[in-house]
């Protein structure tokens, strides 16, 4: 039987987790990030503002433990953010839409009754590592 390595990813880029888990997991060339609050790395405060700039603060986490994890914003193929509120919807596409700005990846969105820390956005994702070819069906 071959034998699947399961790497533990931590990076000093990207705020450290606030609970028992890993910023993320690679298993085979899967990445699994963590869910990535909008947490400064140096304070490990949320960012002062509100839903747009914690979900700008929180891709800027993301796409730091993504790179530690020899993957990349292009590579992601599935999305999850997690809002307190989903009127924020509309503002968190804004800033969402300039980091994946083309071959989107799947998604889903949805509100919770709280996030920790009373975040307003959590966001997690899957990913590949490795050489990835992107095709688009008709």
């Amino acid at each position: 039987m071959s034998t699947i390595v399961r790497k533990l990813i931590s990076t000093a880029n990207a705020a450290k987790p606030v609970a028992p888990y890993n910023q993320a997991v690679v298993a085979d060339r899967t990445v699994y990030v963590s869910g990535c609050l909008g947490l400064d790395k140096t304070t490990m405060q949320l960012v002062p503002g509100g839903a747009t700039e914690q979900t700008e603060m929180a891709l800027q986490n993301l796409v730091a433990v993504l790179r530690a994890a020899d993957s990349d914003i292009d590579k992601v193929v599935k999305n999850t953010i997690f809002v307190k509120d989903l009127n924020d919807f509309a503002a968190v596409n804004e800033v969402y839409k300039r980091v994946f700005a083309k071959d989107f990846p799947a998604r889903s969105c949805v509100q919770v009754a709280r996030l920790p820390m009373d975040a307003l956005v959590e966001i997690e994702c899957i990913a590949l590592t490795g050489t990835v070819h992107t095709v688009k069906s008709e």
